[in-house]
């Protein structure tokens, strides 16, 4: 039988998974390049369906893009505003990315040609974009562990980023993320605090040998 975690080595785990927070706010200090290639190695280790490692990995240094980027989620946090009808105004009060504040911006998308990959995709070809969450879930909890925070804004047009960035036409950019240093982070979701939702109860989202919910 495998051996568990130590004590400690299993609290740190439990720690980061729940004190992680999708972060908004951010402050201007670089990430030391050698952390930087640790959250980037944490993410290229994530599992993937047939072992296609979809995700690829974007890392903007152009201010000049940083601002096109920003411009494309404003424009994107407009509609939906828009959208979100009579709840539009609560949203707008809402700060939903924090890209010119970040220390680093990734964009990462999905890769082209992954209809090549049948292996564990053939019924579920949405696994692609599964294996590419995992991926940023390790980044998340990496960066979590080493003191960083993190935001992934997915408030973007896709085309609109895919021309900017050069993205080929079977690529999919599918996150904006937010790297960076945080004053602190949030005591809870930002979302809940804001009573935008609050986090459902476990019972709600299980049940047993079939659909009881």
């Amino acid at each position: 039988m495998a051996e568990p975690f130590s004590d400690i080595e299993r609290a740190a785990v439990y720690k980061a998974i729940h004190e992680r927070r999708d972060m908004r706010h951010f402050l201007p200090d670089p990430i030391a390049p050698e952390i930087l290639q640790r959250l980037l190695l944490a993410a290229h280790h994530a599992p993937s369906v047939g072992f296609m490692q979809p995700w690829r990995v974007i890392r903007i240094t152009d201010p000049a893009l940083r601002s096109a980027l920003a411009a494309i989620v404003e424009q994107e946090r407009l509609a939906t505003a828009e959208a979100l009808g009579e709840r539009g105004n609560a949203f707008m009060k809402l700060k939903v990315e924090g890209l010119r504040e970040c220390g680093e911006l990734l964009v990462m998308s999905l890769m082209d040609g992954r209809e090549a990959h049948v292996f564990g995709r053939r019924t579920l070809p949405e696994m692609d974009l599964a294996s590419v969450s995992c991926a940023i879930q390790n980044l998340w909890l990496a960066a979590r562990a080493e003191g960083l925070g993190m935001g992934w804004v997915s408030l973007f047009d896709v085309d609109a980023v895919r021309r900017l960035l050069g993205i080929p036409a079977g690529a999919k950019p599918v996150a904006l993320l937010c790297l960076g240093h945080v004053e602190t982070f949030y005591p809870s979701p930002m979302l809940q605090q804001e009573g935008w939702r609050q986090r459902m109860d476990l019972q709600d989202c299980l049940s047993e040998n079939g659909w009881g919910l």
